[in-house]
């Protein structure tokens, strides 16, 4: 069995999850098939149900059990999809658990005083700052993407104090990065980092910070271009929250 079932999990268990681990145990060869979704169906339940049932046995949800199942798997090539889902699992996980909710508040509150925001970026990471800065026009916001060395490092200088430097950055190590954190504040501006790396250099320049999780595990070593996903997560908390935020105002306003 998949999932070891004694009798203090069982009491916990409500008729329906009961039948729902029943399924899983005993169609263990044909799961790494199925999604939550799939296994709900079967069941006449609903994906929140087959989840629920799932943690109350001890696991942390679907992906858990499904490494599970794939760990143990003799073909190599299901085995290396569960652990390459995994990594993925893990990465998300451990970025959100390490997000600060206070500095994201803090974060929102000086986005909204600043009278403009500049989104510094390099390389890959490019890529989160532009849908960012996008996020953040469409939410009226006066920012500015910053890619080219050069012009951050001039447009930092000459920055104000009601201004914000926001930069995300992979390894908070890039040289230009650096140096415009240094330059903004040193101008008075607010400068928020977003990075994977909790000894940064970046950070002794930075005023708030957000510091998520990156996987030691790198699909392609020859270059820099590991997953910017836990960027992605920081910047979707800000934006949703900042929608949230904003829908409840205008609801209050009715």
């Amino acid at each position: 069995m998949i999932i070891n079932l004694n009798e203090n999990i069982i009491k916990k268990l409500t008729k329906t999850e009961y039948e729902i681990v029943k399924f899983i145990n005993n169609n263990q060869k044909i799961l790494q098939d199925l999604s939550i979704v799939d296994i709900a169906f079967e069941t006449f339940s609903s994906p929140a149900t087959v989840s629920r049932a799932i943690r109350k046995c001890g696991i942390n949800g679907f992906n858990e059990l499904r490494y599970k199942l794939t760990s143990k798997n003799e073909n190599n090539n299901v085995h290396n999809i569960g652990e390459i889902i995994n990594k993925s699992l893990i990465e998300a996980r451990s970025s959100i658990e390490n997000i600060s909710l206070t500095n994201v508040l803090k974060i929102i509150e000086n986005i909204k005083k600043s009278s403009r925001i500049y989104v510094l970026s390099r390389g890959l990471t490019e890529y989160v700052a532009d849908e960012f800065t996008l996020k953040l026009q469409l939410l009226n916001c006066n920012v500015v993407s910053l890619k080219d060395p050069n012009i951050m490092k001039i447009k930092t200088k000459g920055m104000k104090k009601n201004e914000m430097a926001f930069i995300f950055s992979l390894n908070g190590e890039t040289e230009e990065l650096v140096k415009s954190a240094k330059n903004a504040q040193e101008s008075g501006a607010c400068v928020v980092t977003c990075c994977c790396n909790n000894i940064a250099s970046i950070l002794q320049y930075t005023d708030l910070s957000l510091i998520a999780y990156k996987h030691s595990h790198i699909a392609i070593k020859e270059f820099e271009v590991s997953s910017r996903l836990p960027l992605y997560i920081i910047s979707r908390v800000i934006i949703d929250y900042m929608v949230l935020e904003s829908e409840n105002n205008y609801i209050n306003k009715k």
